[in-house]
């Protein structure tokens, strides 16, 4: 590791990108993450690369279905309402088993909402934005520095499996300045493609980069094949952080900017003699649901903490099977949960 320097999240996402062998983003400019495409526009020119400002978030994806389907490491990033527009190509590219990466640096809505951070982007990158049965695999970074390595990660793992992957901080990760310390050399790891349409020299069958399957039982074992390869996935790739977890009274659940403002309610709690444990999501899908499992008979229960009106705490529910109750504080527009108020639900679930 080489020596700290003080970045914002989102030039950190880019920069981390070209170290992960990135060269070639297609965007559309949205804050919070607009730095992306700066950054971008900029280092592209000056490497070799390429950067399109694209004239719509529904013409960068399809840039980026494009480039994947060459067999190039391509990626796109953009906020909430721009996300939504981008679903279809999300589908198809999933469909089409194109590794790709997909940066969602989430504001408040719904609409057009506000520019203000949240975390209100959790269904429709968990469960899947766009039609069709399909997964992306959604990394949650904490840090400027996680975001840094979760990058790197998402086109390893993109590359690995042939999946579209989402890494998605809300817009205080993308806006915020911390200290970064990057690798000497990246961990790339180098996938043959040989079902890519790069060119052939009349030497090998055309390959066919495509998500159509007109015919029922074809389009059945095509899904049946997906899935298969998403159960590797849940296997393989499932990251979580567990905190102070062991004879904890309470466990909070929570990721991303809530999961920092968690950590300074277990020492308050501390002090009052209440242990909180934390359990933290790094992969949103695969959810890592054996964590709940292992704390279900927590004495007092859990509290998922969020940005939003609950959507996480759906998975924490069902992770958890009914074996022990599932408490829920939000805050919504624009507002993150306070040290205060979280420690409050704490105390009334500690207290019974």
């Amino acid at each position: 590791m080489g020596e700290k320097i003080l970045m914002k999240g989102n030039e950190v996402i880019a920069e981390a990108a070209l170290r992960a062998g990135c060269r070639h983003y297609f965007g559309y400019p949205i804050t919070p993450q607009t730095e992306v495409a700066h950054y971008m526009a900029r280092k592209m020119e000056q490497i070799g690369g390429t950067f399109v400002q694209a004239e719509s978030e529904v013409a960068a994806i399809n840039m980026v279905y494009g480039a994947a389907s060459a067999g190039v490491r391509a990626m796109t990033s953009s906020s909430s309402p721009g996300i939504s527009l981008k679903q279809e190509g999300i589908s198809y590219a999933a469909g089409a088993e194109l590794p790709m990466v997909i940066v969602d640096i989430v504001r408040c809505g719904p609409g057009l909402g506000g520019i203000l951070p949240a975390q209100c982007d959790y269904f429709q990158m968990v469960k899947g934005g766009g039609h069709g049965d399909y997964h992306l695999v959604v990394l949650a970074p904490q840090s400027v520095q996680e975001m840094y390595e979760l990058v790197v990660d998402a086109f390893n793992i993109a590359d690995k499996y042939r999946n579209p992957v989402v890494v998605m901080g809300d817009g205080y990760m993308g806006q915020m300045m911390e200290a970064v310390e990057f690798r000497d050399e990246e961990k790339i790891e180098r996938y043959e493609k040989p079902w890519a349409a790069c060119g052939s020299d009349m030497k090998r069958d055309h390959n066919v980069i495509t998500s159509i399957y007109i015919e029922a039982d074809v389009l059945e074992a095509h899904v049946n094949k997906l899935y298969a390869k998403y159960k590797a996935i849940e296997e393989a790739e499932t990251r979580v952080e567990v905190y102070n977890c062991e004879d904890a009274d309470v466990i909070v659940t929570a990721y991303g900017t809530c999961a920092r403002v968690v950590r300074n309610v277990i020492k308050d709690a501390a002090k009052m003699g209440i242990k909180v444990g934390l359990i933290r999501p790094i992969t949103l899908w695969p959810f890592p649901s054996e964590a709940f499992r292992q704390y279900a008979n927590v004495p007092k229960g859990f509290l998922c903490v969020e940005m939003s009106k609950g959507q996480m705490i759906e998975d924490v529910r069902l992770a958890l099977n009914g074996q022990n109750t599932v408490s829920f504080y939000g805050r919504t527009g624009g507002n993150v949960p306070a040290q205060k108020d979280i420690l409050e639900e704490v105390l009334k679930i500690a207290r019974g």
